[in-house]
């Protein structure tokens, strides 16, 4: 039977797709309406039927503009807002987030050593001459422990088969023989604990296992092992098969070099991911099977295909388990059916930084002979131990800020793992890893002597907070860490950046009907907060009408009389200042306040350092 198909002809409708708000949508909308619909319905005002649905469908487009607006920014590091989007673009870029970091201090520690005549003269009797442990732990009047880092020999002797330690007479007896004496060495020690932890794995084969550990703020890994006594070593990216070992050099030139480095193939090996929201550590180990032998690179293709069962002729597509291909040990072995050993370090932070002076007992020691000596001597020896830091702890700071990951990405993510640019030398100094300190500000200036080379400065932060000069530790730390990604033809001269200790000194007119103390204290405080080290980079200078304009915009200011930098340093009273001489008048120019070549500026003490007076 026919039927007959009435054929609608749609009319082409003006359409707008510019529309991004809500009254812009309305808009657009209740025009359309009134052309398309205007038989139908002829009431769009708010309280009209025809006038909810246009205001709906208006709150409707402008919420999903909305989200894809906020959607598209949350795709660029620049613009994305959410912490957890930020992270993910940081951890794209190749900047790996970190904890916080522990405080390195270099210490000296003593022992008291019986005297021994030997070929006419008396010294410290070789025989009892201790190791102290690395563990060890020393304890601070500020309530930080610091582990030791390695062993302190007090047996190691110099090319001469001198005693290596400073040796002074401890005590003597009434014609001056010496009856000890005192041997003291150099070491370091770090704030972050040491801890052993052990996770039990099953059977199961499971590609890229991963293996959460227990503790927050974990600094370093110092070594995984299973119960077959294999070792798993610490990679960047599970692609990189082989690593660098130090190891003891027992060659004709031991007492020139010490240790030897040496390459070595990696197997089993592992990645460290750190969660900012948790702040917990996982590792990541590979995809591969221990039990199978690889002799190419990846798989025959012919051992994934599939066979036909019984008296099928055809047959469809068939999808490729992409999993088989995930077997081989180009990644690395994954552990299963074994006892996973981890040791590391944990812990740290801002208030690691303990002043000079204050690492002065021992809480744990752990002490050897080479000899077997007496139990009067060892009960003697092991409690005469002193310790002391003759410099305040540095390189401790607090977990770094997503703004501060997302500065340091932007300038990462083109370096490509070298360093070419001022950009990636800045961006490679703040990933130096935290167990070995860590850098608050650092800048790159040219040398003037000489043009293949350039000045770099770097400052640290103290316990409180305030800019304290990088301790020499840090500086060789960074200096290794550098040169393996710099150029051939580049030289880095790490120096100190110079501190600019500065205050304020103002008088401003008040409104009568205000509180003359109550507007003093608001602009000290808009000031300090404006002034806080946090907020200034080495060689940034300080735009004088920012602050004047602070003072202005004060609620019960009128105008303002004076307004003079001051410059401190030395002790000034109660308040200690740095070394560092600096006129501000010296260093003004263009409305400007400059700090000296490669300095930054610094209001250390501000309830000192600002003064205001109102009149």
């Amino acid at each position: 039977m026919a039927r007959n198909i009435k054929k609608q002809v749609l009319l082409e409708k003006d359409i707008s797709y510019l529309n991004r708000d809500f009254a812009s949508f309305r808009a657009e909308l209740v025009d359309y309406a009134r052309v398309n619909y205007g038989d139908k319905i002829q009431d769009f005002s708010e309280a009209g039927l025809g006038g909810v649905f246009v205001d709906m469908a208006a709150y409707v487009g402008d919420v999903m503009s909305f989200y894809l607006d906020h959607q598209f920014n949350e795709l660029n590091l620049e613009t994305a807002i959410e912490d957890r989007n930020i992270a993910r673009l940081v951890r794209t870029a190749g900047v790996k987030a970190t904890p916080k970091s522990p405080a390195i201090a270099l210490v000296n520690v003593s022992v008291k050593i019986p005297s021994v005549l030997r070929e006419g003269q008396y010294q410290p009797d070789i025989d009892l001459l201790p190791t102290i442990k690395s563990g060890t732990i020393f304890a601070s009047s500020a309530g930080v422990d610091f582990e030791l880092y390695s062993d302190i020999d007090f047996s190691e002797l110099t090319d001469d088969y001198e005693i290596d330690a400073v040796t002074t007479i401890f005590k003597s007896d009434s014609n001056g023989t010496p009856l000890s004496f005192l041997l003291t060495k150099e070491a370091f020690c770090t704030s972050a604990k040491s801890v052993v932890e052990t996770h039990v794995l099953g059977d199961t084969f499971v590609p890229f296992r991963k293996v959460t550990l227990k503790n927050p703020d974990i600094s370093e890994i110092i070594f995984v092992k299973d119960s077959d006594r294999n070792e798993y070593y610490e990679v960047d990216n599970l692609m990189q098969d082989t690593v660098y070992k130090r190891i003891m050099n027992n060659f004709a030139d031991k007492n020139l070099v010490k240790e030897r480095i040496e390459l070595i193939p990696a197997s089993r090996r592992f990645v460290k991911e750190y969660n900012r929201n948790s702040g917990k550590t996982y590792i990541r180990f590979g995809s591969g099977k221990s039990d199978t032998y690889d002799d190419d690179i990846i798989p025959d293709p012919s051992d994934c295909a599939l066979p036909l069962y019984g008296d099928r002729k055809t047959f469809n597509n068939v999808t490729i388990d992409p999993n088989d291909f995930l077997g081989t040990q180009t990644l690395g072995i994954s552990p299963r059916n074994t006892t996973i050993t981890v040791s590391y370090r944990h812990g740290g932070g801002l208030d690691n930084n303990v002043p000079p002076g204050s690492i002065h007992s021992v809480s744990r020691l752990n002490m050897v002979f080479k000899t077997t000596p007496s139990a009067a001597n060892i009960v003697g020896i092991r409690g005469s131990v002193q310790v002391n830091n003759p410099m305040a702890a540095a390189g401790g700071e607090n977990e770094p800020t997503i703004d501060e990951l997302r500065s340091v990405a932007l300038n990462y993510k083109n370096a490509q793992n070298r360093m070419v640019t001022r950009e990636d030398v800045i961006a490679r100094i703040y990933t130096l890893p935290n167990n070995f300190g860590r850098v608050f500000r650092a800048a790159i200036v040219d040398n003037p002597n000489n043009p293949l080379a350039v000045r770099l400065f770097i400052i640290s932060r103290d316990t409180k907070g305030n800019l304290t000069i990088a301790p020499d530790t840090l500086k060789d730390n960074l200096s290794t860490y550098l040169n393996r990604y710099r150029l051939i033809s580049e030289a880095l001269d790490i120096l100190d950046a110079p501190v600019a200790n500065i205050g304020l000194k103002y008088s401003v007119v008040v409104e009568k009907g205000y509180n003359y103390e109550t507007v003093l204290n608001k602009i000290n405080f808009n000031l300090t907060k404006y002034l806080k080290v946090e907020n200034y980079q080495i060689n940034q200078p300080i735009i004088i009408a920012d602050l004047t304009n602070l003072i202005l915009n004060t609620e019960g200011v009128i105008s303002l009389v004076e307004f003079e930098f001051m410059g401190f340093n030395g002790v000034v009273g109660n308040n200690t200042y740095s070394i560092f001489i600096f006129d501000p008048t010296a260093y003004m120019s263009r409305g400007m306040l400059f700090p000296p070549p490669g300095g930054i500026f610094e209001v250390k003490f501000p309830n000192d350092d600002i003064s205001g007076r109102a009149i």
